[in-house]
């Protein structure tokens, strides 16, 4: 593996901005990973095992202009933060899938230091674009709104659009953990029948006005209210896909591999 530098991590993700730890600074840095950097499980549908040891996913992530699931982005993203003079833990969350909550260690997100405790997370998927903080006034993002809820000893983080209600994403402690804590889950999302990342292959990116996702041979691009889908339905069309949207390149077996799993799981709701 080549060894990865925090310059050769800013040109991947495009960020050209000041490297003085402020607020400001992690903003733009967290933005910058999202519309770069996809969240995505492609390994999983490939049958390759996710490493979580950071020079392996510096090296996805980094040299071969690839994305990863939460484990590997945040654990990225801790690690250049870290560098650049963050002071910054890993934090673990149980996640809500609309019925239930999830296990410890379900989701990693970030808590980050600086005047004041703010927290980051570039590895969830469709959630907030910039780092956010405990305050009364929910936070207006895009196209929704975010909040932090605690009951005294735990934080939920919530979502509302601008109709409907809140509607709660992980819930989480301030308990710093190290990255050998989210092994087991990180295998059992590789691995389970019962894993949302082994019934659906997903890669996603935020874009400036929306996001684009390719998930089980659909490609889906939204911006605002509106809302364009098609069918990604053999390679070719697959691999110009990923190149396009995604930066990402695979070889002809993998692209193959990628289409027999999405006929093989059938569509999903997105």
């Amino acid at each position: 593996m080549t060894t990865v530098s925090v310059e050769h991590y800013l040109q991947r993700i495009g960020y050209q901005g000041s490297l003085t730890p402020t607020l400001s600074t992690l903003n733009q840095l967290h933005l910058a990973h999202l519309l770069a950097v996809p969240f995505e499980n492609l390994d999983i549908s490939l049958n390759r095992p996710i490493s979580l040891e950071l020079p392996a996913i510096l090296h996805k992530i980094v040299n071969l202009n690839r994305g990863g699931f939460c484990y590997e982005l945040n654990s990225a993203f801790a690690w250049l933060i870290a560098e650049i003079g963050f002071p910054v833990e890993l934090l673990s969350a149980s996640t809500f899938d609309g019925k239930s909550l999830g296990p410890e260690f379900d989701h990693m997100l970030l808590m980050v230091e600086i005047d004041t405790t703010v927290f980051a997370d570039v590895g969830f998927g469709d959630s907030f674009l910039l780092p956010i903080f405990p305050a009364h006034k929910p936070a207006f993002q895009l196209d929704r709104y975010y909040r932090l809820e605690s009951d005294g000893k735990r934080w939920i983080l919530e979502q509302r659009f601008e109709t409907g209600g809140w509607k709660p994403l992980y819930i989480f402690d301030l308990k710093p953990h190290p990255v050998s804590h989210f092994e087991a889950m990180c295998d059992y999302h590789q691995t389970s029948k019962a894993s949302n990342f082994t019934r659906k292959t997903i890669c996603s990116r935020a874009t400036e006005r929306g996001r684009a996702t390719y998930t089980n041979g659909r490609f889906i691009l939204t911006e605002a209210a509106h809302r364009e889908e098609s069918i990604v339905g053999n390679k070719a069309i697959l691999d110009d896909l990923l190149k396009q949207q995604f930066g990402i390149s695979l070889d002809e077996n993998d692209l193959q591999q990628l289409i027999s799993v999405a006929h093989s799981q059938g569509p999903v709701t997105v």
